[in-house]
């Protein structure tokens, strides 16, 4: 006996056997479909008419007609089937991959919907079974096999005819795993059972004939993956590498279990799914869930019947890529009956998302395990930084990976990005080949942040330096202190194991506390400059709500959004957020007090930085002040400050009259820097409007217009310096003035 050396081998031969029974019922057929061929299928006759009437029930008029086939042709049909069966019973042996038999052992087919199968498979072999179908239907119009056709064709008698009806419910295994279809002529109004006709699902079709291809429905949203890492090659926590490769040993074909990858992007959860699939000798079969969702409600549950059958066919393990944009509110009922379809698959099902869940009792005798994987800690960060960047390195290009690591808490997949990206943006500004330079690597970090952020605050870009801001050598101290905290949290919560010691209180918060005007902000932009990190001012009018819960709702946004975003928050007029609790007289002051526990929760628990300014102090909630790490006092500028505050204030390419007296402004007007700035802004439009250097008149001026807009009484005395005195005529007033004094 032979065998068969592939899967077309055998489905020829099977062919031949499903020819042979339609040869014998064509010729059962003729003597019925010969009278009256003229007009056939257009009109009924007496006598056929009398033929049907005296027809047993469920017998086919060409079963019962003159010229049946010979008991030789029966004998034929079964030494072929004999001769087939053991043929592909070598063949397995001898280790062929023959489709046909491993898709009956699927999904549990036995010999008549096997039969069934190849006699819809036929016309999508060759044209020519329309035809024989169309004649043994007696239609020239039904060109596919009917429920009645299969059934006569299958069925040895009446009675296992009309009991074979059940292989065509939904239950049963060929519509219920969508192996064929079942569909309706359109000229006929809900028509019985036996009318209807079948049709081989495509993708089967083209799975029995050796294609490998994905289903054309759910193409748009699922890849196609083979693993090529393995546990021991991915930058796993030791604990949960162990606890992986010890599943993986243990873990059967048939046993349901369905393993919850939790995580951040970027954090290993594809990989960890294709190297449990490496080890399991599968693929991976990866699933968009949010494409998924976008097809729409009425879709899912067919998509999710293709996406099983398509990991059967493939020999695949199903990964649910965003699974966790089933658990928000209002799709409870697609979670449901995504869940359901879940416990009905066979083998391993990964799901993968951000958000914690666990199915309590959704998945009721279905094992379930939730692998929980975390950002890599800074030692780790530092290696995946040096394995991306090992190719840009040279030895006129040194990479600070250490700092790296400690700015920014990425995941492996987002340095990945970020070398990526700071590659395309050497490439632009210095062309094909140039070498990424550490401004690269910091710019394409940034833009790795998480952008939602900016939907909830403004960013500020810091333009400020050491040298602009005029403060007390202690203060100056203290900010330096809150960089260093930054760039040496890693080591000494890491290395040094302070990380163990601490639940909460891992990231830096910091008062910034004084007059407005006094640096707050500026000060703000120098910190988030000196360690490369955005800074994000929060927009109190986007953060608090009247409505009850909403403040809440706003700040765990921003709070979630910037664990992902290495940024600065920095909260400016903090007391409007962070101001005492009060004495509960009423509902109001009851949530308001939640609101200010809720952030005391989780500033404790943010591990950036938190920047909180405020104008009053003494209005912040102690609960507040006790958790900060640095507190900053901002005071009011004194005479010798104010005078290095008028001479940083300049940029160096602005035109400035050397006779300025910086001591006369300073030790006059008790100002604080803000307004310092505003004046020499002002003064310098003066300037440009008379076309001079900026002088002590236009200086004198722009004070003048200053104290009146803080709403201070101005003696007009204060403005005598040397004979100018601020003038408050009209503008063309002073510009003859201005002019007549520069012609002199």
């Amino acid at each position: 006996m032979g065998v068969y050396a592939d899967t077309l081998g055998h489905l020829l031969a099977e062919m031949e056997r499903i020819d042979l029974l339609l040869r014998s019922q064509v010729t059962r057929a003729r003597g019925v479909i010969a009278e009256d061929e003229q007009f056939q299928g257009l009109y009924i006759s007496e006598e056929e008419l009398d033929r049907l009437l005296a027809k047993p029930i469920g017998v086919p008029s060409w079963a019962i007609a003159a010229g049946a086939s010979s008991p030789g042709t029966t004998d034929a049909l079964a030494r072929l089937n004999h001769d087939i069966t053991g043929t592909v019973a070598a063949s397995l042996e001898r280790g062929a991959q023959l489709r046909l038999p491993r898709l009956a052992a699927m999904y549990g087919l036995d010999a008549f919907d096997v039969d069934c199968l190849l006699i819809c498979l036929a016309p999508e072999l060759d044209l020519r079974y329309e035809r024989i179908y169309a004649y043994l239907q007696d239609d020239v119009t039904k060109k596919r096999p009917s429920v009645d056709l299969i059934l006569g064709l299958l069925s040895p008698s009446p009675r296992e005819k009309l009991a074979g009806r059940h292989r065509f419910a939904g239950t049963a295994p060929l519509l219920r795993y969508r192996l064929v279809e079942l569909f309706e002529d359109p000229s006929q109004v809900r028509p019985p059972l036996l009318s209807q006709y079948l049709k081989i699902d495509d993708r089967v079709a083209s799975y029995l004939l050796g294609s490998d291809a994905v289903d054309a429905r759910i193409r748009p949203y699922t890849r196609c993956l083979t693993p090529a890492v393995s546990l021991e090659q991915l930058p796993l926590d030791i604990d949960v590498r162990n606890r992986l490769q010890s599943f993986v040993g243990t873990q059967t074909e048939d046993e349901p279990v369905v393993m919850y990858l939790q995580g951040p992007y970027g954090t290993g959860k594809r990989g960890v799914g294709e190297a449990l699939c490496r080890h399991m000798d599968k693929i991976l079969l990866q699933v968009d869930v949010e494409q998924l969702l976008a097809t729409g409600d009425a879709l899912f549950r067919t998509a999710l019947d293709l996406l099983r059958r398509e990991a059967m066919l493939q020999r695949g393990v199903l990964f649910f890529n965003g699974f966790d944009l089933l658990l928000v509110d209002g799709r409870k009922v697609l979670l449901d009956e995504f869940l359901r379809g879940v416990q009905h698959q066979r083998g391993l099902i990964l799901l993968a998302g951000d958000a914690p869940w666990e199915p309590s009792d959704a998945l009721r005798g279905t094992p379930f395990i939730r692998v929980e994987l975390s950002r890599p800690p800074a030692w780790r960060r530092a290696e995946l930084w040096s394995t991306a960047l090992e190719r840009d390195h040279d030895t006129d290009n040194a990479f600070d990976v250490q700092g790296l690591a400690t700015k920014f808490r990425f995941s492996g997949g987002q340095i990945r990005d970020a070398v990526d990206t700071a590659r395309n943006l050497a490439r632009w500004r210095k062309g094909a080949g140039h070498h990424v330079a550490m401004a690269d690597i910091y710019e394409a970090c940034r833009l790795q942040s998480n952008q939602k952020l900016r939907s909830l605050s403004r960013k500020i870009v810091p333009r400020y330096q050491w040298g602009d801001i005029v403060l007390p050598p202690n203060r100056l101290e203290q900010l330096r202190d809150i960089c260093n905290y930054v760039k040496y949290r890693e080591q000494v919560f890491g290395k040094w194991g302070f990380d163990r010691k601490l639940t909460n209180g891992k990231g830096l918060s910091a008062l910034f506390a004084g007059p407005s005007g006094t640096g707050k902000t500026m000060a703000a932009e120098i910190v988030a400059g000196e360690l490369a990190l955005e800074l994000y001012k929060i927009d109190l009018s986007t953060v608090v709500s009247k409505f009850i819960g909403e403040t809440e709702k706003n700040l765990s946004k921003i709070f979630t959004e910037a664990e992902t975003s290495n940024a600065i928050l920095f909260f400016d007029e903090a007391d409007a957020l962070f101001g005492k609790r009060s004495e509960v007289k009423d509902s109001h002051d009851r949530y308001a007090n939640i609101e200010i526990g809720y952030l005391l929760q989780r500033i404790e628990e943010y591990e950036g930085v938190v920047v909180l300014a405020t104008n009053f102090r003494k209005n912040l909630d102690e609960a507040f002040v006790r958790r900060l790490h640095f507190t900053v006092e901002f005071p009011f500028p004194n005479e010798a400050d104010r005078r290095r505050i008028w001479e940083v204030v300049w940029p160096e390419e602005a035109p400035r009259d050397p006779d300025i007296d910086y001591e006369f402004l300073a030790r006059r007007f008790e100002i604080t820097g803000g307004n310092v700035r505003n004046i020499a802004l002002a003064s310098a439009f003066f300037a440009a409007d008379d076309g001079q250097l900026v002088n002590m008149e236009h200086l004198l001026r722009a004070t003048h217009r200053e104290l009146q807009k803080m709403g201070k009484i101005v003696a007009e005395g204060e403005f005598d310096h040397e004979g100018l005195l601020a003038k408050s005529s009209t503008e063309s007033g002073r510009k003859e003035t201005s002019r007549a004094r520069l012609n002199v």
